[in-house]
């Protein structure tokens, strides 16, 4: 388990350095463009500044965008009787609970370690589970807490993200330049540049990103929840549930894909290619097989 720990502390700082170069190289391009050396010293700064903004807030971020809202204990004690023994049971602080008003059942965890740390569910998550399968999904996303998964989801959740803007800048440069005008010669090239960095460097990114967000931690929080909970059939029943009765979640973002006990996004070729999710049918499997061991 500290192995396991020590690797996503190596592997945050793997992906902070990554992508403090990722965005001095952009900065160099645009110095290079621009005739002006003092632009790689603002990227730098950018690239520091975004980092460690991104280390404070970006699990505020994720629960923005997936639109979840925080409840109290009197909104619903159920949930929160139950994360607060298992977070006991841990040996780890409460997080913070919140709620994401949406049918398709899911959870996720972020945060930057133990003592700040959230955990969110779906509403859809509450209606289909009974308590010993709700248990099970929250002590796996509490071991997510407790392993320091979240710090490294929520890194590369912020690092991802802002690859989007990136591009996103480039096609704006690209259609509407520096002035109101359209002729394509007066055009910004560095709106080419961009779009053809991040059409080189997204699928590098979500590479690196299912590196540095091995699939194995869903296996080892899958048996850490059995271990937790002394009951892995209540495990591999709520997997089981979230299989047949999973969809596409309806704030969607590939940046916060990882966070998910289940993938949130719709599936296709290019999502299973580069997902941070094992398939269920094998995280179900590896529990089976705990069982005869």
């Amino acid at each position: 388990m500290q192995k396991h720990i020590n690797a996503n502390k190596r592997n945050t700082i793997l992906a902070i350095v990554g992508f403090i170069i990722f965005v001095v190289l952009i900065g160099c391009l645009f110095a290079y463009f621009y005739n002006d050396l003092g632009l790689i010293i603002l990227f730098v700064i950018i690239s520091v500044g975004y980092v460690v903004f991104q280390y404070y807030f970006a699990d505020k971020e994720a629960l923005l965008f997936s639109r979840a809202k925080q409840i109290q204990k009197n909104d619903n004690p159920k949930l929160f009787e139950i994360v607060s023994d298992v977070s006991s049971s841990m040996k780890i602080p409460m997080p913070n609970i919140y709620l994401i008003k949406d049918s398709a059942p899911n959870a996720f965890a972020t945060g930057r370690d133990p003592e700040h740390s959230s955990v969110a569910v779906t509403s859809g998550l509450l209606e289909i589970m009974d308590k010993n399968e709700l248990t099970s999904v929250i002590a796996h996303e509490l071991s997510h807490i407790k392993n320091y998964d979240i710090r490294v989801s929520m890194i590369v959740f912020g690092l991802v993200f802002l690859v989007g803007l990136f591009s996103d800048l480039g096609f704006r440069l690209l259609f509407y330049g520096h002035t109101r005008r359209s002729s394509d010669e007066e055009r910004s090239p560095i709106g080419f540049l961009i779009i053809i960095i991040s059409a080189i460097v997204s699928p590098i990114a979500a590479s690196l990103a299912q590196m540095a967000i091995s699939r194995e931690r869903e296996y080892l929080a899958d048996a850490s929840s059995a271990k937790a909970t002394g009951n892995p059939e209540s495990m591999i029943s709520a997997l089981k549930k979230l299989d047949t009765h999973g969809r596409p979640m309806q704030s969607q973002n590939t940046a916060s894909e990882s966070m998910y006990i289940n993938n949130p996004l719709k599936k296709g070729l290019f999502s299973n290619l580069f997902s941070t999710h094992p398939p269920i049918e094998k995280r179900i499997a590896r529990l089976e097989n705990a069982k005869k061991d």
